[in-house]
């Protein structure tokens, strides 16, 4: 009985701990799971329009958001383990880090964040996608678009073109005027995740 006792005890102690070095090992394997995200997008990138890369996604633990709304992608996990120090937002690499405490526990995110350098979309739409824990591995392929252009609208010129092309909605689009309509073309380059599995 007292053997029992000793085992409970020690149980109860180590366990927590055991909790905390395996969400650790999640948590750095996030990490790397973002290099590699990184490393494809600026692959397609670099690569032109049309441009894809597939790669797998496991996640043993927490949920991956791709945030097209917000071109974010996110990682959260309640996790034993305190990440970083709680409620200060700390740079790892081009990641942001934020970790709350919840009682026992930590919520940890990890953010990147692709505004102003890719526009971000789920599906060839702004919406977002949230992958969850899984037994497999998720397929996702990510898929260089181009720059979003639109219909050619109104009229204008070459010779005033910045005045006859002025709809705020795309102040910060570059412009255009072939055959006299005005295309707004976005400056950046458009990012598609697509889970195909």
């Amino acid at each position: 009985l007292i053997a029992f006792v000793l085992i409970g005890a020690v149980l109860t102690f180590a366990k927590p701990k055991i909790e905390e070095i395996q969400d650790k090992a999640v948590l750095d394997q996030t990490l790397e799971l973002f290099e590699g995200i990184n490393s494809a997008i600026f692959e397609v990138a670099a690569g032109g329009q049309g441009n894809q890369r597939k790669i797998t996604v496991g996640l043993k633990k927490g949920e991956l958001q791709i945030d097209s709304v917000s071109d974010k992608i996110v990682f959260e996990m309640e996790s034993r383990h305190e990440y970083s120090e709680p409620g200060k937002v700390v740079e790892v690499g081009d990641l942001d880090v934020n970790t709350t405490k919840k009682g026992k526990y930590n919520i940890v995110l990890l953010t990147n964040d692709y505004n102003g350098d890719y526009d971000i979309k789920y599906n060839d739409a702004e919406e977002s996608k949230i992958l969850t824990k899984a037994a497999t591995f998720y397929t996702v392929l990510i898929s260089n678009k181009g720059r979003y252009k639109t219909e050619p609208g109104g009229t204008c010129s070459i010779a005033t073109i910045n005045t006859d092309c002025n709809d705020l909605e795309y102040s910060e689009y570059d412009k255009s005027c072939p055959e006299g309509g005005c295309i707004y073309i976005s400056p950046r380059t458009t990012i598609n995740f697509e889970v195909i599995n």
